[in-house]
């Protein structure tokens, strides 16, 4: 992001990043709570206490890890207080603000009566390429059945618990909830999101979020 300051906090309509992404959160009325995983070095979070009290449900903080699974993992232990085992957890990037309720609504419903939960996704619309080490084209791949994963992931806690620890005990890196539970046998659902629900990742992103926020905005 060519910036010192952590993507999640730079200003994004006059406000850090990850309010907005808390507030489509919280707005949501099956929503019951949310808990934000922050790093241990965080000097940033504690500074913005005015900021996060107008979040009613924010539910505080917890003890991030040294990468994705792991920070989810904390999560889920944090939970372990107040959540049972059956209860349902989304999980969703701090760096995704552009989040539409409907979406989210259409998540909820479609992971209804089933255990193995499910995720946001749009199918892949662009020709993909498998490359080699030098970055010259070795395979053109069919891009049938293919579905990039967006957040929110939805799942059991325990389920996701379970998935989390097992990967975590044989070595493996798991790049998203939905991959965990896929090793353990589950067939997650994939539920149809809009594109806008981008990652910020790149400068060139923050612009890009706040035109679609207006848009968001305008059609509201």
């Amino acid at each position: 992001m060519q910036s010192n300051l952590p993507k999640q906090y730079l200003p994004l309509n006059g406000r850090p990043l990850l309010a907005g992404t808390l507030e489509r959160l919280c707005a949501q009325s099956r929503v019951h709570g949310v808990m934000v995983g922050i790093a241990p070095d965080d000097s940033h979070w504690a500074a913005l206490t005015s900021v996060w009290s107008s979040f009613p449900k924010l539910r505080g903080t917890f003890l991030g890890g040294a990468t994705r699974a792991a920070t989810v993992l904390n999560g889920l232990r944090a939970l372990a207080a107040t959540a049972s085992d059956a209860d349902w957890v989304m999980v969703h990037d701090a760096v995704r603000p552009c989040l539409r309720a409907v979406d989210v609504d259409r998540l909820i419903a479609a992971v209804e009566g089933t255990e193995d939960g499910g995720l946001l996704a749009l199918p892949v619309a662009d020709t993909v390429k498998r490359a080699d080490a030098d970055n010259c084209v070795i395979e053109t791949v069919s891009r049938v059945g293919l579905w990039r994963a967006l957040t929110p992931q939805i799942f059991r806690v325990g389920e996701l618990r379970t998935a989390l620890e097992n990967a975590q005990e044989n070595g493996i890196d798991v790049t998203d909830e939905a991959m965990a539970i896929e090793r353990m046998g589950g067939r997650p659902k994939l539920v149809h999101g809009h594109p806008d629900n981008i990652k910020i990742t790149h400068p060139s992103d923050l612009a890009l979020a706040e035109l679609f926020l207006r848009q968001q905005a305008g059609a509201a």
